[in-house]
């Protein structure tokens, strides 16, 4: 089988050509996963979940912008010490879904949001929240702020 010269200017205008293509084909997804549930197996299911869903995106070519906005239920996991405000039951799976909230915050495209008013209801310090975490005065403004900027939402009750 012969091998086809290309002059450089024709090898650089299909280089062009096909980046475009696939760059016309890949999706930018933004998407506000919010979390708010009481179930520590779901909890820790629903981490999981969006680190494999990310992956996916990832494969596929596509890019990511997520967030998660946690509340309510879903507060204990970011607590260094989770294991003194959940029941004993809820250990285990609390401490399987911090550590996959762990793996999702090294994600460069993944930003993680605890509400300060469910840490207080949770009696969970503001000092006991895990380090990669932001602590929002409200989390519902924020899953509003993102929906206007245009991020699906994805809710975990």
């Amino acid at each position: 089988m012969a091998h086809i010269k290309l002059p450089v200017l024709e090898k650089y205008l299909l280089f062009f050509f096909l980046s475009s293509f696939f760059m016309l084909h890949a999706n930018d997804y933004k998407v506000i996963y919010d979390c708010s549930s009481n179930d520590a197996s779901y909890i820790k299911s629903r981490m999981w979940l969006i680190g494999k869903t990310i992956d996916m995106m990832q494969e596929n070519g596509d890019t990511s912008k997520v967030v998660l906005t946690l509340h309510g239920g879903c507060v204990p996991m970011v607590s260094k010490d989770y294991d003194m405000i959940v029941p004993d039951e809820d250990v285990q799976s609390i401490a399987q879904a911090q550590n996959y909230l762990k793996n999702l915050s090294q994600r460069k495209n993944v930003t993680i949001i605890a509400c300060a008013m469910s840490l207080s209801a949770n009696a969970i310090d503001t000092k006991e929240v895990l380090p990669f975490v932001h602590i929002s005065k409200n989390s519902f403004l924020d899953t509003i702020k993102y929906q206007n900027e245009g991020y699906a939402i994805m809710t975990f009750k």
